[in-house]
């Protein structure tokens, strides 16, 4: 059986990872979509923390717009789950490549519309209506993106260096929450409070119009996987992917929700409600915060890849 025609049109100019510097090339187009949607959702994140509670819950208290602007945070948690299961249906089904491609564009648009979207004081409750509906948009997207990019780079990968290479994604977190905290540092250094707080911390949501478009460029110009290639090819797509995995590995796949909720629990706790309340309720100036993040987030990624758990996992994988 040749090729599905769908599938060799879009590998006829890519790169793979036998042409000259490939694997290299897969692997930092792993790398660079997830960072940059990574960093689209943690950059929701340190504005829900700092400023979003201003401009789209203005009528409400202060603890309760905090509230009302850490929920729609938490929609987007909602919508991941759906995401990655949509996107992990039709990944198996029309591959990983436009998965990814459509995922980037999701998260990255998303991201830019909300630095555009005026606030209560403009369209009064429909503001905040928007807003949700974007972070829906933005889980959905995230959703589909880890698993996506990780499986281009494992089945890219050599048999003896899939662990390795599938390191390459996760690095993407922690540099994606680097750059958004360092976005905003500079955002908050170089304006004062009253144009940080008007029109400031939109600056680093539509920033991610240019990263998408960053990304698009170079994960267009990546094949399809091998192996996604070779399973198309010799048995063809499953009708119902997700369904076929619960029934064939039941308790790895829960497991894995359970051990993955635990980790996000926790992390976020940290990463997004100590930031509102130690500039809220501590009144530490958030700059000093935003200072002691990026420290933390320098730890996170140099413990994410040099850990003695990471370096065990690749000698697993590979």
């Amino acid at each position: 059986m040749t090729e599905p025609a769908h599938l060799a049109a879009a590998s006829a100019n890519a790169v793979t990872a036998e042409s000259p510097g490939g694997m290299r090339r897969i692997a930092t187009a792993s790398f660079i979509g997830t960072a940059i949607e990574f960093y689209d959702y943690y950059i929701y994140g340190t504005a829900a923390a700092l400023v979003l509670n201003e401009a789209f819950f203005p009528e409400l208290s202060r603890t309760a717009g905090t509230l009302a602007t850490l929920s729609t945070f938490a929609i987007g948690f909602a919508a991941r789950p759906i995401g990655a299961a949509v996107f992990g249906h039709y990944g198996d089904r029309v591959g990983r490549k436009t998965v990814l491609v459509v995922s980037l564009l999701m998260m990255g648009l998303s991201t830019g519309l909300i630095g555009l979207l005026p606030g209560y004081a403009t369209l009064g409750v429909w503001a905040p209506v928007l807003l949700v509906l974007l972070r829906v948009v933005q889980g959905l997207g995230l959703g589909g993106e880890w698993g996506g990019a990780a499986l281009l780079a494992v089945e890219h990968a050599p048999k003896k260096k899939r662990g390795l290479y599938a390191a390459a994604p996760q690095m993407g977190s922690p540099v994606g929450y680097f750059a958004a905290t360092v976005t905003f540092l500079l955002m908050s250094s170089v304006l004062d409070e009253g144009a940080f707080e008007s029109w400031g911390w939109r600056i680093p949501f539509l920033l991610s119009f240019v990263l998408v478009a960053v990304g698009l460029a170079i994960r267009l110009k990546i094949s399809e996987t091998p192996a996604f290639a070779k399973v198309v090819e010799e048995r063809g797509t499953t009708k119902a992917p997700l369904v076929e995995a619960f029934r064939r590995h039941p308790k790895e796949m829960l497991l894995g929700a359970g051990m993955i909720t635990v980790v996000y629990v926790m992390f976020y706790t940290a990463a997004t409600y100590c930031m509102t309340y130690t500039t809220g309720t501590l009144e530490i100036p958030k700059n000093d915060m935003l200072g002691l993040t990026l420290v933390a987030v320098v730890v996170l990624g140099v413990s994410t890849f040099l850990s003695p758990a990471g370096r065990t996992v690749w000698a697993a994988a590979s």
